[in-house]
């Protein structure tokens, strides 16, 4: 009898031991996945200046354009480029331009990036659009990319869901169709919406960035983060913004004002070869294009020195 108390006594302490270790680990792991969640989910929110609002929130765009001198299968191209700056009302699930206002829909600030220039014989067309929240601190929510050519054409999406999901499609063996998931990191894409939404928040030093697509795609590399440096020097008013990519032997700067509303007058980039893209500003515009698509509207191209 003795034992068998003895021994209902020692089992009793082994539970209390285990559940006691067990609970306290329970918590620990709590308070890690907690303090986890806290870190992805609060995102902090900006305070939009009134200035801020009357320049983007007038019913215009902000159309600039640009003197291009491309590279491009080692040589140096003439062309045009056209950013087009625009505020909107996104769609958070479905992550396209909401229809009808909403309170749960997402302000951003889109960047429609284009270009246009000429290879020999054939031309190339190549945009990008990126969308990024105006009122909070997070990444780019979306950014889409394409490219058209004689010889074909590409498209590639990120989604800024769970992560980012990507997609890409493409005639070249080897790319034709993709599907990526890549973790939540810098996105080159975004850094340009960035300077004109809050410059003091463009990152600094080294850290992880995903390229531009369009250097992925005329590379024929594929998506990943890559180690970067920043740095931002100011001379006469205008700062720069460098982007330095050592293993991909690549460089970025982009020129812009130091003074709201921050615009970008222009960039350059060095490519693996040596060859440097440059775009300079030529004419800048604020107007409502969306409206303006009628033969009688063809003047304003003058106006933007197209």
């Amino acid at each position: 009898m003795k034992n068998v108390v003895k021994s209902s006594l020692v089992l009793l302490c082994a539970l209390l031991l285990f559940s006691c270790n067990s609970s306290q680990k329970d918590e620990t792991l709590a308070l890690s996945m907690t303090a986890n969640l806290t870190e992805k989910e609060v995102v902090a929110t900006r305070n939009l200046s009134q200035e801020f609002k009357d320049y983007w929130y007038g019913g215009t765009a902000e159309i600039t354009s640009y003197t291009l001198s491309q590279e491009r299968y080692g040589e140096l191209r003439e062309g045009t480029a056209v950013n087009i700056f625009v505020t909107e009302d996104f769609l958070p699930e479905v992550q396209v331009k909401a229809d009808y206002p909403s309170k749960n829909n997402i302000p951003v600030l889109k960047l429609n990036n284009t270009k246009n220039y000429l290879t020999g014989i054939y031309p190339y067309s190549v945009m990008t659009s990126t969308f990024s929240p105006v009122k909070e601190t997070s990444h780019a929510i979306k950014v889409s990319h394409s490219m058209q050519e004689w010889c074909g054409h590409v498209y590639m999406q990120l989604n800024n869901r769970e992560g980012y999901e990507v997609t890409g499609h493409s005639y070249f063996e080897g790319e034709a169709d993709e599907d990526l998931k890549l973790p939540e990191v810098w996105l080159e894409s975004e850094l340009w919406n960035l300077i004109r939404i809050d410059p003091e928040g463009l990152p600094m030093g080294n850290f992880e960035v995903i390229p531009s697509f369009e250097f992925a795609r005329m590379s024929h590399q594929k998506l990943s983060p890559t180690q970067a440096t920043a740095t931002l020097l100011e001379e006469d008013g205008i700062l720069t913004y460098a982007i330095t990519y050592p293993s991909l032997n690549r460089k970025l700067n982009i020129y812009f004002n130091r003074d709201f509303p921050h615009t970008i007058e222009g960039w350059d980039e060095t490519h693996p070869n040596g060859l440097t893209t440059s775009a300079k500003k030529l004419k800048r515009l604020k107007t409502a294009y969306w409206g303006q698509n009628s033969n009688k509207d063809l003047f304003l191209r003058d106006s933007l020195g197209l």
